[in-house]
């Protein structure tokens, strides 16, 4: 039987065989289902008022779509306005403030050195990171994550391309939807995440204030305060969750055990 060997993390089975296999089907899987989302962007950013070539560096640079679908949405809406600006570069700073939490825990399984670490940052995302996490070997976590950082980062970039390309075709993007249609993309990434009553509900509380204030506020801002309040209202949950509030009879049950 063939030993396993600690410096490679590999078993040259076929059952080891099998978990590279699997990780490159789904790691491709999810790089073509998700490059078809840059046809969209490409689309919309050109629609927004962004030039194909600042709307593929956007990709090329930014490389996340939530916080790119934000800043194009909030673009849409306001224009190109020092308020907008501020706004759109929080909004997308707060949304790809998950990432981190990605590093956490792609650093021990990738654990590279310096600049090979800056690349896996920038390629680290919601989809590379589900993608190595769902593999059962620490080397086919290694090899999903690459495939699909690969995978997705050029085939998004390419779709950018065409999307603005055909976008630069529309004479009036509000004939085909497309002025609305950023927000649409930005809810379609962000329904499936919402699983569980806080998550609901902070989505709820969000949207009021953004609702509420959209009529009297410039652009960007209600952006800034729903995502604010969506904050608060996560900080609380997660402070109760660690210090749980006892209850009267709790409290009771300890004084009387110190007498």
């Amino acid at each position: 039987m063939p030993e396993h060997d600690p410096l490679t993390d590999e078993r040259p089975s076929r059952s080891g065989a099998d978990d590279r296999r699997e990780a490159w089907r789904m790691g491709l899987s999810v790089s073509i289902a998700t490059a078809l989302y840059g046809i969209s962007f490409g689309a919309l950013s050109v629609a927004a008022g962004f030039t194909t070539v600042q709307s593929l560096v956007m990709s090329l640079l930014l490389f996340t779509g939530g916080s790119q679908y934000a800043i194009v949405g909030v673009v849409t809406t306001g224009g190109f306005t020092p308020a907008s600006a501020v706004s759109a570069v929080a909004s997308s700073s707060l949304l790809a403030m998950r990432h981190s939490l990605y590093g956490l825990q792609l650093a021990p399984i990738l654990d590279l050195p310096g600049l090979r670490r800056l690349a896996a940052a920038q390629f680290t995302i919601d989809e590379t990171a589900a993608v190595a996490l769902a593999q059962p070997t620490r080397a086919a976590k290694r090899l999903g994550f690459w495939v699909t950082a690969v995978g997705v980062y050029l085939g998004w970039a390419a779709m950018t391309l065409v999307g603005a390309l055909i976008g630069e075709q529309i004479p009036d993007p509000r004939v085909w939807g497309l002025d609305a249609a950023a927000a649409a993309a930005f809810l379609g990434l962000l329904w499936p995440r919402l699983r569980g009553r806080e998550p609901i509900a902070i989505a709820i509380a969000a949207a009021v204030v953004a609702l509420v204030l959209t009529p009297t506020t410039p652009a960007g801002i209600p952006v800034l305060v729903a995502a604010a309040v969506g904050l608060a209202i996560a900080s609380i949950g997660e402070a109760r969750r660690v210090n749980p509030r006892r209850r009267p009879r709790d409290r009771q049950t300890d004084r009387g055990m110190t007498r």
